[in-house]
């Protein structure tokens, strides 16, 4: 956990923390797929799959994670695509099936044939509720008579959904480690943390409380660093039950915040190059917003093209 950066884009790396773990996704699927879907897979051979599927220009708003389980005697591929943009993506559906067909393809080149089954799971973070259909056949505006003959010849299939705004968690959720995880990433969108800490430290009042210590470490800090008017004293009312926790969090939490604030520092300095490099070059500015948005690589990648190219001229001249 130590290499985990919470700072930059604190959502996307608890989400990717959270369910890289074969075992917490396993429950994650089981709790909220179909109970005979669920019945037909061997969560024991859960395993997370390298790479994303995402485009560089959503990677700020999505998330992604692929998985592959038995099916029988095949293979089933779980794709988990965490969306959490401010509001509801219309085109899901037809984003889904770009990304179904990448991954079968991918495993076509390298598998040939059969193909193996693609499930595709959103899971909403909100703030809004989810209004979208999930079925891509709903992309279409067909009659009725329409529909029934061109349906036959087109994509039909639908991804499964988690609307945490439709969730409680505290409720819905019989696992101990997803209602803290769903229950944390639902009132962070809702810029409710400090009704985090009072929730949690009843939860762990409750007989047969049982969260991994990592687990609560790592939400700990994921509230911290999504509302940073969460203080010291609030951070310790709430960890009462587990005092041994505290030195942890605060020590841990000190080192990422110093990192967070040694790469703003150095992103803020390469985009002030970046901008002096476009005038020198008289290239149009890149938008404000979207500099602002370029990762640290990023914008070193940015900055040392337009070096190389600015060195280039200056040899010609």
């Amino acid at each position: 956990m130590d290499d985990l950066d919470l700072s930059s884009q604190p959502n996307d790396a608890y989400f990717k923390q959270v369910f890289s773990d074969p075992q917490r996704a396993a429950l994650f699927f089981q709790s909220h797929l179909d109970a005979g879907l669920v019945a037909l897979i061997d969560w024991s051979s859960l395993k997370l799959e390298p790479g994303s599927f995402i485009k560089q220009t959503l990677q700020q708003t999505h998330s992604d994670l692929l998985f592959t389980a038995r099916l029988g005697e095949r293979e089933v591929k779980l794709y988990l695509l965490f969306e959490h943009q401010t509001t509801v993506d219309a085109e899901m559906p037809l984003r889904v099936l770009g990304y179904m067909l990448e991954i079968m393809q991918a495993n076509h080149k390298r598998h040939g044939l059969p193909l193996p089954p693609v499930l595709a799971f959103v899971l909403h973070q909100g703030p809004e509720r989810w209004k979208v259909s999930p079925c891509f056949e709903d992309l279409f505006e067909l009659s009725d008579a329409q529909a029934a003959a061109l349906l036959p010849y087109l994509p039909k299939f639908r991804h499964a959904l988690l609307d945490l705004t439709q969730l409680d968690p505290d409720r819905d959720e019989d696992h101990a480690q997803l209602r803290v995880v769903l229950q944390l990433m639902k009132l962070a969108r809702q810029k409710r943390l400090a009704e985090f800490l009072v929730w949690i430290a009843a939860e762990m009042q409750r007989q047969g409380w049982s969260v991994p210590e990592p687990l609560l470490l790592l939400s700990y800090l994921y509230a911290m660093h999504t509302d940073t008017t969460i203080d010291e004293e609030q951070i310790a009312h709430s960890l009462e039950q587990h005092p041994h926790l505290k030195e942890n969090i605060m020590s841990l939490a000190e080192r990422l915040i110093a990192r967070g604030e040694a790469r703003g520092e150095a992103r803020g300095e390469l985009r002030g190059k970046v901008r002096l490099l476009e005038q020198l070059l008289g290239k149009p500015a890149m938008l404000d917003d979207t500099l602002r948005a370029l990762s640290l690589e990023d914008l070193q990648q940015r900055f040392t093209a337009l070096e190389q190219e600015y060195k280039a001229r200056f040899k010609q001249g």
